[in-house]
């Protein structure tokens, strides 16, 4: 039997790669892992399959720049105390819109801590985010949201197992750039291939040239599938070729990928929002970072970035080192705060309008 927990040497050196260094579309992603790994394409195969049988892989799929394909936000919701696992419970499983569904706590009462549950959710292209999140308010009970969407991505990936041995104050060369959101509009047949693209590979699926029977589902060729694919990725619609490791949950050995999930907030003066993120955004240590502006509720905060960790404490430290950088490069802060994330589950954010259309039949007729 195979070693299925993310800690095995030769599994490490896999996800080292796999998580988040395949980027772009790839027409022999296991090929391109195995290359870079330095382990044999059948080993790398064969191990990726196994994990994700085990569930040490909770999905492997090519990623979306989502944001430029549906509206988009990070929304947090008051609800009341006794119906919050149930809302929780409702979005995770009957709102396929909604992504990561997670619980969060503050060490200290402060702005906004009373918003404890937040979701990312998608309202794909012709439908309305507000519209969508006043009808998940009605269904689950919540008092008040907060959207918070995206105005500019800096840090964008996963990659748990590469960053265990990161340092604090670990940091790129230059500051990172920022993505702009921007809508970008498909033509039905690129949403045929986009939605063969990017659905999630079962075990069996993960062997050589995996695209063959994508392009079927599709129902085009496959030099078909692979040119629109290559299309939308130098539009800048393509993610990253990901395994996403199940960083919330123990494996079925016990062994945890992370403990703490920290969502660090900064106030910064307006106008110096692109210039903080990307000094906050260079770290290493970060797996996203985003311009969002979340209001008063958050005195104002317009800087949010995310990392995970198996040490509260060094946690603390790496946004410690981050806050030092700050005040190094002369980047006034008027309030900073850290939200804990406590219960958790996550699934990509569908975005096809067809979709949409069903599940809002769905709802009028429930």
């Amino acid at each position: 039997m195979l070693p299925v927990e993310h800690n095995d040497p030769i599994n490490a050196k896999i996800l080292a790669i796999s998580e988040d260094k395949i980027e772009g579309f790839v027409r022999e992603p296991f090929e391109e892992i195995a290359n870079r790994s330095g382990v044999g394409v059948e080993v790398v195969m064969a191990r990726i399959a196994a994990m994700l049988r085990a569930g040490t892989i909770r999905r492997v799929r090519q990623t979306l720049l989502a944001t430029n394909l549906a509206e988009g936000a990070l929304v947090a919701w008051k609800v009341p105390e006794e119906k919050i696992d149930a809302a929780f419970d409702w979005m995770f499983q009957r709102d396929p819109f909604s992504g990561h569904v997670v619980l969060r706590s503050t060490d200290t009462v402060s702005a906004g801590s009373d918003y404890k549950l937040w979701t990312t959710v998608k309202a794909p292209q012709g439908f309305s985010l507000q519209a969508h999140c006043e009808l998940l308010a009605k269904k689950v009970g919540a008092e008040r949201f907060r959207l918070m969407p995206a105005k500019g991505i800096f840090t964008l990936g996963v990659g748990h197992v590469r960053r265990k041995t990161i340092e604090p104050g670990s940091k790129g060369d230059q500051p990172a750039k920022m993505i702009p959101v921007q809508r970008v509009a498909l033509t039905e047949h690129e949403w045929d291939v986009l939605l063969a693209l990017k659905r999630e590979f079962t075990p069996e699926e993960v062997k050589p040239s995996p695209w063959v029977s994508r392009a079927k589902e599709a129902g085009v060729s496959l030099e078909e599938f692979c040119g629109v694919a290559e299309d939308l990725n130098a539009r800048k619609i393509v993610g990253r070729f990901s395994t996403f490791l199940e960083h919330v949950k123990p494996s079925v050995g016990g062994v945890r990928v992370t403990r703490f999930n920290a969502l660090f907030h900064w106030a910064v003066p307006t106008g110096r929002e692109v210039e903080t993120g990307g000094e906050v955004g260079r770290h290493h240590i970060l797996t996203h970072c985003y311009w969002r502006e979340a209001g008063p509720e958050f005195r104002n905060v317009n800087i949010m970035a995310v990392a995970h960790g198996t040490d509260k404490r060094l946690l603390l430290e790496h946004k410690a080192a981050i806050d030092e950088h700050l005040r190094a490069c002369e980047i006034p802060v008027s309030y900073t705060n850290v939200f804990w994330g406590g219960r958790s589950e996550i699934k990509p954010s569908e975005i096809s309008p067809r979709v949409y259309h069903e599940w809002l039949s769905e709802q009028g007729n429930s």
